[in-house]
C-alpha cells in the first residue's frame, strides 16, 4: 500500500512538472514575440518621429522665409508705395478694383490694401470662375492663402482626393506654374474628432499629411507643378479657425491651406492673373 501510495505521489509531481514546463515554455514564446513586437514599434515610433521632424523642419524654414519675404515687401512699400508698382500694375490694379462689388471695397484705406484686395478678387476668379463658398482667399503682406474645405476635395475620413476638385487643381496649378519663382507649402487641417477606432489612420497628424501629400502630389504628377517647389505639411487639429464645439465649425476647420509665396515683382504680376 505504501508502495502505491508513493508511486502515485511521484507520478502526480511528474505531471504537474510536465504541465509547469509546457506552460513555462508557451509563456516563454508569449514574451519572445511581445518583445518583438515592442521592437518594431519602437523602430516605426522612431521612423515617424523623424518624418514628423523633418517636416517640421521645412514648416519652420518656410514660417521664417515667410516672415522674411513680409518684412522685406513692406519695407519695399514703405519706401517708396507708388515706385514700388510699374505704371501696368497700377492700371490693372484700378481696373480690378472698379470691377469689384462695392461691398469689397470697404476698409480699403492704404495701396497695400487695395493691392491686396485686387489679387485676391483676381485669384477667386481665375481658380473658381467666380466664387465658390468651399473656396476663401486672403492675401497678407505679398503671402497668398488659399483655404479649401475638405468636402470640396475628400470624402470623411479619407486623404483620396476627389475627382470634382481637379479643376480647381488644374487652376491653382496654372497660377503657380505661372510664375517660376513662386514657392508653395499644402498645408492638411483637420477637427478635434478621434479617428474611427481600428481604422487604416493612426490620428489626425496621419490624416492630415496624407491629405496635403495627396494634393501636392496631384499638383506635381498630374499638372506638372516643380516638385522643388512644394512643401507638404500636416497640422493636425492644432490650427483651428473656430472652435469645434458645433458640426457646422468642425466642418469650417477640416480644411487644405495652399499658401502661395511669391516674391513683390510676382506678387504684382498677379494683378493680372484673371482669366
Amino acid at each position: 500500500m505504501k508502495k502505491s501510495f508513493a508511486i502515485t505521489l511521484f507520478s502526480t509531481a511528474l505531471l504537474a512538472s510536465c504541465v509547469s514546463k509546457k506552460k513555462y515554455v508557451s509563456l516563454e514564446g508569449q514574451l519572445d514575440d511581445t518583445k518583438t513586437t515592442l521592437q518594431k514599434t519602437r523602430v516605426e515610433k522612431e521612423e515617424i518621429e523623424q518624418k514628423y521632424a523633418a517636416i517640421e523642419n521645412r514648416v519652420a524654414d518656410y514660417n521664417a522665409k515667410i516672415n522674411s519675404l513680409r518684412q522685406e515687401n513692406d519695407e519695399k512699400l514703405e519706401l517708396n508705395d507708388v515706385a514700388a508698382m510699374s505704371n501696368n500694375s497700377k492700371e490693372k490694379m484700378r481696373e480690378t478694383i472698379a470691377k469689384m462689388p462695392q461691398d469689397k471695397l470697404q476698409g480699403l484705406t492704404t495701396l497695400e490694401d487695395s493691392i491686396n484686395a485686387a489679387i485676391s478678387y483676381n485669384l477667386r476668379n481665375t481658380i473658381t470662375e467666380g466664387g465658390d463658398e468651399d473656396v476663401d482667399i486672403s492675401v497678407d503682406k505679398t503671402v497668398v492663402m488659399i483655404n479649401v474645405s475638405d468636402k470640396l476635395l475628400f470624402r470623411s475620413g479619407s486623404y483620396w482626393v476627389s475627382k470634382d476638385a481637379y479643376p480647381l487643381l488644374q487652376k491653382l496649378a496654372d497660377v503657380i506654374n505661372s510664375e517660376p519663382a513662386m514657392e508653395v507649402m499644402v498645408e492638411g487641417h483637420t477637427d478635434n474628432q478621434t479617428m474611427v477606432k481600428e481604422s487604416y489612420l493612426e490620428d489626425n497628424w496621419d490624416l492630415s499629411v496624407r491629405r496635403a501629400t495627396s494634393i501636392v502630389r496631384i499638383l506635381q504628377d498630374k499638372y506638372d507643378v516643380d516638385g522643388a517647389k512644394l512643401i507638404a505639411a500636416g497640422r493636425s487639429s492644432f490650427a483651428p479657425l473656430v472652435d469645434n464645439d458645433s458640426a457646422e465649425n468642425r466642418a469650417k476647420n477640416r480644411r487644405t491651406r495652399i499658401v502661395i509665396l511669391p516674391n513683390l515683382d510676382k506678387f504684382l504680376a498677379l494683378l493680372d492673373s484673371e482669366k
